[in-house]
């Protein structure tokens, strides 16, 4: 991997194999001397994180890890890291891993300065005006997957333990304010965390493209983020070691965050009651509600999808690109239904109830029903793309 830049967009970026050795560097930039190290239980034990705290204790940084964070972040956790940091007196956080982590340790250094309860700060209207900006704590991002993109938003997704429902905390200060994105850090993910959480990538891109708000900045970003996934995906899934194609996923993964400024769609609502209530990874559901989706929006959209399959050059339009979803999914081995995932289908009027009020189901090219996500989720569950 030759390739290394700075990049200021949205956020500073600081790209390339073994920037990590600039974390300690990346902490005086962000004014940050007595950082909290938040990361997940299967990340915090890894030669990769002991190589990051290596970096920050050669510098004289001591950095406390907290990693009781599950792969669906829940407000358990935030509360415990919160009192973790507010108990240490820590002045800003290592957000370091994949989606969970990086969501929940966003959240830990929000609700730092908070005294409303977090539910308060929902990304419903103007709530996020209710929160103390001065009171929110800076943020260092290290992503160690290519996913969610969640190292450059302003937000993170945390599941309401009490209603099994996943909320979206915003506040624009959740923008971290460093990013080290280094390939070398995601080269041993396991291939089916690959999957997963770039399929999450392009779904970020496809959705944000599909959104009916006008907003062309993110639309361009988010038809380069589909090239770039749909042709390194299938690299690091067959070599893991592939760090230019590794970089190329980073590098889509941050651009599908961008991207979803724009919006998401029905992708999204569907899988995040599945997510909720399962236990599924967030990633691999996206990749299986994907086809169902697409089809159900295909009168709003054949038109975008056409243009979409010429610029990636795949032929015979809508159909075409349908189909190069398939294969993709079919190569890298994402399974076909929900069952598959182990969901079963004794929820799917309180999922459908669930989808219908999800933040990203306003995105949705077709103004989703409870009624059409209950058959969403009916077909997904049978395999069956059409009635």
């Amino acid at each position: 991997m030759t390739a290394s830049a700075n990049w200021s967009y949205p956020t500073s970026i600081r790209f390339g194999e073994g920037r990590i050795n600039e974390l300690a560097d990346a902490c005086k930039s962000a004014g940050i001397s007595a950082p909290l190290f938040v990361t997940d239980p299967g990340i915090a034990p890894l030669p990769i994180t002991q190589t990051a705290l290596g970096v920050l204790k050669s510098a004289g940084i001591d950095a406390p890890v907290f990693s009781d964070v599950q792969p669906n972040p829940t407000a358990a956790n935030v509360e415990a890291g919160l009192l973790v940091m507010r108990n240490g007196g820590h002045d800003g956080v290592i957000a370091f891993g994949g989606g969970s982590a990086l969501d929940a340790a966003k959240t830990i250094a929000f609700m730092m300065g908070q005294t409303r309860p977090m539910w308060d700060f929902e990304d419903v209207g103007d709530w996020w005006t209710r929160a103390d900006p001065d009171g929110i704590a800076p943020i260092i991002a290290v992503p160690t997957t290519a996913g969610t993109g969640s190292e450059v938003g302003r937000a993170g997704v945390i599941t309401n333990e009490d209603t099994q429902t996943k909320k979206v905390i915003f506040h624009p200060k959740m923008l971290p304010v460093e990013v080290i994105c280094d390939p070398a850090l995601t080269a041993d993910l396991p291939p089916v965390i690959t999957v997963g959480t770039g399929m999450d990538a392009y779904a970020h891109c496809l959705e944000a493209y599909c959104a009916p708000s006008y907003h062309p900045m993110s639309e361009g970003i988010a038809v380069e983020g589909m090239r770039l996934v749909r042709e390194n995906l299938p690299k690091v899934f067959r070599d893991g070691h592939d760090l230019e194609a590794r970089g190329h996923m980073l590098s889509a993964a941050a651009m599908g965050a961008v991207a979803f400024q724009k919006g998401l769609g029905g992708i999204h609502a569907l899988s995040h009651p599945v997510g909720a209530i399962y236990q599924t990874h967030h990633g691999l559901t996206n990749a299986v509600f994907m086809p169902y989706v697409l089809v159900h929006n295909r009168a709003a959209i054949e038109g975008k999808i056409e243009r979409l399959a010429n610029w990636l050059g795949i032929s015979g339009g809508f159909n075409g690109f349908l189909d190069d979803v398939l294969n993709l999914r079919a190569d890298l081995g994402v399974v076909n239904t929900t069952q598959d995932l182990g969901v079963d289908d004794g929820q799917v009027q309180r999922m459908a109830e669930m989808a219908v009020v999800d933040p990203t189901a306003g995105g949705n090219p077709v103004t989703l029903t409870v009624a059409d996500c209950m058959t969403l989720y009916d077909r997904a569950y049978q395999g069956a793309l059409s009635a």
